[in-house]
């Protein structure tokens, strides 16, 4: 097994495994009374949008001044339009122009809110990056908060919803399918986690080596199993637009957590299918024998008939579209199609041939 070097990566004993290396620039610190392990560096930001043109202007000035408070780091912003059909693409443009650290893709087409973001991730340079929405709803100002807790040794800080301003109705479905979900799955699953938080450099290139074409990243920093410091926050309403979520999305989203981390639904189906089988040949086995005991007195009735063959037909419906999700997952898979198709950027190189991996992107900085 290759040890992890303690000293920063130059790059070239690292080269070919950058997922290997602990610390790609800033500074070593000897941990202290402050506790912190790393100081200074460079943070990318990732801004997924779609139909935001309400918002860019306030996020961008907002990040401005966080990192105003943080002399110790530089920073850039990577914006990913995801074919917005307003004037969000001319707005993020138009900060393009006059700040050299901001920069830009614009998606050919909307890939989705899994897609996008995930290709945006693997794009951005930096000893670690954020990503967080650009709806206003995950607050800029707690990236000091986890800038020290990264600085203190984790390598995943996330924000975790500790109260929201949405529907009471919808954060309690929201509890209830963490639960379950949590319940299922084969590595402990964070709750109320959206995605909003910070990756160190490390994790982003574990990530891009799992070559997942349709990832749930919230279910990857749990199964990398790095350490994860938790950011707990109060959600705020959404200021301007509307939300891009709805129950397709919502659901779409659900079912990729629980598929891409617990096999207990397919398990579920399976032991169905038993105790199903099993409790059907035994409500055969009970008719005939009370037909022979009673021969004139019980009637050969089509009730118990039609009633056992439409639970059976409906069980079998149901389990037959629990496998397709799994089917699907795999379909996904082994198509190998590009994570996104970028119609143009701004401030960045050219898009390489390699950006059509599954991965979703070419590596900076390797």
């Amino acid at each position: 097994m290759e040890a992890l070097s303690n000293q920063p990566n130059t790059g070239a004993g690292h080269a070919s495994r950058p997922e290997l290396a602990t610390w790609h620039g800033g500074r070593l610190c000897q941990s202290g009374q402050d506790g912190r392990l790393r100081q200074g560096g460079h943070v990318g930001l990732v801004l997924p949008c779609y139909n935001e043109e309400g918002n860019v202007d306030e996020l961008y000035e907002r990040l401005v001044t966080v990192f105003e408070g943080l002399p110790d780091y530089t920073f850039e912003m990577l914006f990913i339009d995801n074919a917005s059909t307003d004037g969000t693409a001319a707005k993020i443009r138009a900060i393009v122009t006059r700040d050299p650290r901001v920069k830009l893709i614009v998606n050919a087409r909307n890939f989705g809110h899994i897609r996008s973001p995930f290709h945006a991730l693997m794009e951005s340079a930096g000893d670690c990056v954020i990503a967080m929405c650009t709806d206003l709803q995950d607050p800029p100002e707690l990236i000091p908060q986890f800038i020290a807790a990264w600085e203190q040794g984790a390598s995943v800080a996330v924000g975790q919803k500790k109260t929201s301003a949405e529907s009471g109705l919808f954060w309690l479905i929201r509890s209830l399918y963490y639960r379950i979900a949590r319940s299922m799955a084969e590595v402990p699953l964070l709750e109320h986690v959206t995605g909003f938080g910070l990756y160190d450099r490390r994790v982003v290139e574990i990530m891009r080596r799992f070559e997942d074409p349709y990832p749930y990243v919230r279910g990857l920093i749990c199964e990398i199993g790095l350490p994860i410091s938790v950011v707990q926050y109060d959600q705020p309403l959404r200021k301007r637009g509307i939300t891009k979520n709805n129950f397709f999305t919502l659901f779409d989203m659900a079912m990729l957590g629980i598929t891409s981390h617990s096999k207990a639904p397919l398990r579920f189906a399976t032991l169905c299918g038993f105790l199903l089988s099993g409790l059907s040949l035994v409500v055969a086995i009970l008719f005939l024998v009370l037909k022979l005991t009673f021969w004139y007195s019980l009637p050969a009735g089509y009730a118990p008939a039609v009633i056992s063959i439409f639970f059976l037909a409906s069980v079998q419906i149901f389990l037959i579209g629990l496998v397709g999700e799994y089917v699907g997952a795999v379909l996904a898979q082994v198509r190998h199609r590009p994570m996104v198709v970028e119609a143009s950027r701004g401030q960045m190189p050219t898009a390489p041939v390699s950006e059509a991996s599954p991965a979703g992107g070419a590596r900076h900085g390797s």
